[in-house]
């Protein structure tokens, strides 16, 4: 039976990456920080079949540790700050974890794997790293141009990633995600505030949704996909890169009238307050992916639409809302 070790085990993408593989029959392995992470909870109630493991990204003889223990096949390193916004104000730690991180867990895995050992090395890399892009649509060969400490900290991953494949023959690939979203979206995020905060609207639990700029379009896709993508590149022969993506663009703004849609409002800028405090220091206009690599190689395609997407995360809100509420959705 394979095994994986999972960083970042208590995000979106571990949570359903974590699913993906047991069923296909794994052994599960999620690194958390700490005894006392308040989020290790859902992953021992909803995922009992994962063992939870403490390591930290910040310090390499942890994750030494972690690595002889659970004796991993594969390693997905999805732990990261991966918050663009705090990242402007939390610029160091967003460098040492999402940046450093990598370089630590490849140096791990360089001393305790090996020949007679092998194990293979998947890199959350992220579609940040392109910033002011350079072309349109993106693909493996288009330069990076950061525009946050996150993306910039992403880059120094990605390279190192690359470094340590040529440098030491290690499988060691990165996945260049774009945007991927889904019920399970922290909060904070974009999507999922604006999906949350519409089924509080319909409800009659608040009263308006404020944001920043409506006008920066993104390649949104559904995360349960993606994670099947992360799988597929470390079943290849060699490690490659790939970009995984729709192919699609949509602006806030019509992600913010598709949610509005979904629960029958449509004077739905009578809801909506700009402010500033929302704004980034540098903004992403525009990313759209070129996955025909991913297509080609991997045979890997998109199966959830950005309208079913939406709609899915409204429906969950909406059940979550309710449910606090005391009340059917």
């Amino acid at each position: 039976m394979p095994s994986a070790l999972i960083t970042g085990i208590t995000g979106q993408d571990g949570q359903y990456l974590a699913e993906f593989l047991h069923s296909m029959d794994y052994d599960v392995y999620g690194m958390i920080k700490g005894q006392q992470n308040p989020r290790a909870e859902i992953i021992k109630t909803e995922m009992p079949y994962v063992e939870l493991v403490s390591g930290d990204l910040q310090d390499l003889s942890s994750l030494i540790a972690v690595l002889e223990y659970t004796q991993p096949d594969e390693v997905y390193n999805l732990g990261a700050i991966s918050f663009v916004a705090l990242s402007f104000k939390q610029a160091e730690l967003t460098a040492n974890v999402t940046g450093l991180g990598v370089l630590r867990m490849l140096e791990a895995i360089k001393l305790v794997g090996g020949a007679d050992n092998p194990i293979r090395f998947y890199q959350a890399s992220s579609s940040e790293m392109f910033g002011k892009v350079r072309e349109t649509p993106q693909n493996e060969d288009t330069p990076f141009y950061p525009r946050s400490p996150y993306g910039t900290a992403k880059v120094f991953g990605h390279h190192t990633t690359v470094n340590y494949r040529e440098s030491y023959g290690l499988y060691a690939c990165s996945g260049i995600l774009f945007n991927h979203e889904s019920p399970r979206r922290g909060i904070e995020f974009v999507t999922r505030k604006v999906t949350n905060a519409v089924a509080r609207i319909k409800l009659g639990m608040q009263h308006e949704l404020v944001l920043g700029d409506l006008s920066p379009k993104r390649d949104w896709g559904y995360a349960g996909d993606y994670v099947k993508a992360m799988w597929a590149m470390l079943q290849q022969d060699e490690p490659q890169d790939f970009v995984i993506a729709t192919g699609r663009t949509h602006s806030v703004e019509t992600m913010v009238e598709l949610a509005f849609k979904a629960v029958g409002i449509d004077n739905w800028r009578d809801y909506i307050r700009q402010d500033e405090r929302f704004m980034r220091p540098a903004e992403v206009d525009l990313l759209v992916g070129d996955c025909s690599k991913a297509k080609e190689i991997l045979g890997w395609e998109p199966e959830v639409d950005f309208e079913q997407l939406i709609a899915m995360m409204v429906e969950n809100d909406m059940a979550l809302e309710s449910a606090k509420a005391g009340r059917q959705p």
